[in-house]
C-alpha cells in the first residue's frame, strides 16, 4: 500500500513526463467537463446524461480521494475553496438521478468546478516555462473568466427564471457581459432592488478585473525566481543582477536563436 501511495503522489507532484501528461490529462478532463455542465445545465435529462453525470462524478471523487489520500495536511485540504468547490459538484452529480425539475438549478452550481484551474495553476507555474514567462496575463484572464461563469450562474439561479426563454444561459451570459462593460443595451435587465445592486457589483468587480488583464497584457512581463539574498521573487526575464539587492540570479531563460 506504501508503494502505491508513492505512485499516487508522484502522478500528482512528480516531473517525469508521464507525471506531465497525467496531470495535464486532468486539465483536459476539466475543461471537457465544464463545457458539458454548460451545455446541460438545463436541458432533460435522460437516462443517459444522467449516467454519463454519475460518471463524471465519479472520476472527480478518484481524483479528490486521491489528492486527499497524499496530502501532507488533510486539514488545510480540506479547508481550500477549490476543495469545498469539488464536493459540492461531486454531490450535485451523484445526486443526480434523484434531482427533480424543481431542484434542476443545482445542476447550475457544477460551473464551481471552474474555480479547481486555480489549484492546476500551481501545476503549470512547475511545468511550463511558457506560463511562467506569461503568468501576470494568464492569471488575470482566469480571474476574468472565473468571474465571468459565476457571476452568469449567479443571474441564471437567481434572477433569470428557465421558462423565460428558450435559452437561459445564453441570456445570463450577455447580461452578465453587457453590464460588465458598462455596454448597457438594457434588452435585459435586473428589475429588483437585489438585482440592481448586483448589476452594480458585476461592474464594479469587472471593470476592475478588465484592467488589470489589459495592464498585464501590456506591461512588461515578470518571471518567478526567489532570489537567495532579499527573496525578492520577480524579476525582468533577461535580469542578471536582483534589482533590490544587487546579488547575482541565475533564471532559467531558453537562449538566443
Amino acid at each position: 500500500m506504501r508503494a502505491f501511495k508513492l505512485w499516487v503522489r508522484k502522478l500528482y507532484v512528480g516531473r517525469d513526463r508521464t507525471s506531465v501528461r497525467f496531470r495535464y490529462g486532468l486539465i483536459l478532463f476539466d475543461l471537457v467537463t465544464i463545457l458539458f455542465f454548460v451545455a446541460t445545465a438545463y436541458t432533460d435529462h435522460g437516462p443517459v446524461l444522467v449516467a454519463i453525470s454519475v460518471m463524471v462524478g465519479l472520476v472527480i471523487l478518484v481524483d479528490f480521494s486521491a489528492r486527499l489520500w497524499i496530502a501532507r495536511d488533510k486539514r488545510e485540504f480540506l479547508t481550500r475553496v477549490y476543495t469545498i468547490a469539488d464536493v459540492v459538484v461531486i454531490l450535485s452529480l451523484l445526486l443526480d438521478p434523484f434531482l427533480t425539475q424543481s431542484l434542476a438549478f443545482l445542476r447550475i452550481v457544477r460551473g464551481l468546478r471552474l474555480i479547481h484551474s486555480y489549484h492546476l495553476l500551481h501545476d503549470l507555474r512547475r511545468d511550463s516555462r511558457f506560463f511562467r514567462r506569461r503568468e501576470d496575463a494568464i492569471i488575470a484572464a482566469v480571474n476574468l473568466l472565473v468571474f465571468i461563469f459565476l457571476t452568469t450562474t449567479a443571474v441564471l439561479v437567481f434572477f433569470i427564471p428557465p421558462e423565460s426563454s428558450e435559452t437561459p444561459f445564453i441570456d445570463a451570459l450577455y447580461f452578465t457581459i453587457a453590464t460588465l462593460t458598462t455596454t448597457g443595451f438594457g434588452d435585459i435587465t435586473l428589475a429588483t432592488p437585489a438585482g440592481k445592486l448586483f448589476s452594480v457589483f458585476v461592474m464594479v468587480v469587472g471593470v476592475a478585473l478588465f484592467v488589470r488583464v489589459a495592464t498585464a497584457i501590456f506591461s512588461p512581463q515578470k518571471v518567478r525566481y526567489k532570489c537567495p539574498g532579499c527573496g525578492l521573487y520577480r524579476h525582468d526575464p533577461d535580469a542578471v543582477h536582483c534589482k533590490h539587492c544587487g546579488r547575482l540570479i541565475h533564471i532559467e531563460t531558453g537562449g538566443v536563436n
